[in-house]
């Protein structure tokens, strides 16, 4: 071969290996998430931190917009830094967020936002270098239209799972009532003037609990291969679980299945996301327009069938529809309402495992004819006339000397809600299992 021949041959193969790069870079990451409505909808996202590594979106955490914060109709927030904290279920390697103004009455504004990985628990400081930039579309700025949500372009960064991640807004001006979730049990934070990117903390004086706008974290994950979202009550939301320390039956399910994994077990690849509200019901929603404590039925569309790459939906409602009901509430009424649940998630071939009502003698709401109203409802439930699959978390709380009851140590003291060992037992007793297979093909 003559010295000529041998560069054009490397030439040749030096151009090949750039054009396979180059096609292999451009195919990466595909997003299963379409179902999200976001701002970059038509236009390819100008944010040059954009995932450049393979992987599966799913959703890492999640949250339920539940209502108008109080106090907040005039001014809303206006020139304040909002950090809010949130747990990752699942680690990846690029991120995006949702925020929602869903009970704004005028546009918001935001024309700065940020995210980093927490410095540590309960901190609103964050570990320097993983602070990025976010933004929608290629631009800082975004306007959140009145009842509506946007989601970001994707940042390169490496998410831990189980890490708290710090997730800043900042809004110049007021858009009325701010969308938030209360009883979110962690702590965020918030401070005067534009401090998106301060990594001290220092400025972030304002403690509260819950979350303001934020209502989704999804991950370019190489750990997951779908979401499984929970949609419930206050047992879901974990309303008397312990502050800060992530003891909701939905994080210790996470756990679980990342142990299995971890241990070889043939279990789903699967992220877990809390779409709890405390008081929620199946039928009935609360009061405004929108309403507040919007009904399952009402919010599933958008808390459910609205996530990034759903696979499964566990449903754990109906406690509220009998101890809310001012007469005695009809347990027809309550399981065709989950029935039309299941029958939407089909619809979308997202597999269904619904939970059996745990008891409630000795909370102030009991009645012998509400109590046989939830045995009526628990008894349909177990036949598998309602469910794919059963979480039969009444069997696994119940105490077996008073099957009204829950066992003692489960029981948080109102006789309603488990404690931090009750919701442990919940995530314990749910059959991983029942995480296999899809929806039954539609006939």
């Amino acid at each position: 071969m003559t010295k000529r021949h041998g560069y054009a041959l490397l030439a040749a193969i030096s151009a090949l290996i750039v054009a396979v790069s180059t096609a292999l870079y451009v195919g990466v990451a595909a997003d299963d998430g379409s179902a999200r409505q976001t701002v970059t909808a038509g236009r390819a996202p100008r944010n040059s931190a954009a995932p450049a590594s393979t992987g599966t979106w799913v959703g890492s955490w999640a949250a339920s917009p539940a209502a108008a914060e109080p106090g907040t109709e005039t001014t809303g927030l206006a020139n304040r830094s909002v950090r809010n904290v949130v747990h990752a279920s699942v680690g990846g390697t690029s991120a995006r967020i949702t925020l929602s103004n869903l009970y704004g009455q005028r546009p918001l504004t935001i024309t700065h936002a940020s995210l980093a990985l927490a410095a540590g628990d309960s901190t609103a400081a964050a570990v320097p270098e993983t602070m990025r930039r976010l933004t929608f579309n290629g631009d800082t700025t975004v306007v959140v239209p009145a009842g509506g949500q946007v989601t970001s372009d994707a940042v390169r960064i490496r998410v831990p799972h189980g890490s708290d991640v710090l997730v800043t807004t900042y809004s110049p001006t007021s858009s009325g009532p701010v969308t938030y979730h209360p009883h979110a049990r962690q702590i965020s934070y918030a401070a005067e003037g534009d401090v998106t990117e301060d990594v001290t903390g220092a400025a972030y004086t304002e403690e509260v609990e819950y979350w303001r706008y934020l209502t989704a974290l999804d991950v370019l994950s190489n750990e997951s291969d779908g979401t499984v979202v929970v949609l419930g009550d206050s047992l879901t939301d974990g309303i008397t679980s312990t502050e800060n320390a992530n003891r909701r039956w939905t994080d210790v399910l996470s756990r679980r299945i990342r142990e299995a994994l971890a241990a070889g077990q043939d279990v789903p690849r699967y992220s877990v996301v809390n779409q709890g509200i405390s008081g929620n019901r199946v039928l009935d929603d609360g009061l405004g327009r929108p309403a507040d404590n919007p009904s399952g039925l009402n919010r599933f569309a958008r808390d459910v069938l609205g996530q990034t790459n759903v696979k499964v939906v566990v449903i754990d409602l109906g406690v509220n529809d009998i101890l809310r009901n001012r007469e005695l509430a009809d347990p027809d009424n309550i399981l065709d309402g989950l029935r039309t649940l299941v029958r939407q998630a089909h619809a979308h071939g997202i597999k269904v495992v619904g939970a059996t009502l745990m008891p409630f003698h000795g909370h102030r709401g009991y009645t012998d004819a509400r109590e046989a109203v939830r045995q009526e409802i628990n008894a349909a439930i177990r036949s598998g006339a309602v469910y794919d699959a059963v979480a039969d978390f009444d069997e696994a709380l119940r105490d077996p000397y008073d099957p009204r009851r829950l066992r003692p140590e489960y029981d948080s003291g109102d006789h309603l809600h488990p404690s931090d060992l009750g919701y442990q037992r919940m995530a314990e007793s749910f059959d991983l299992e029942s995480l296999k297979g899809a929806a039954p093909a539609r006939l």
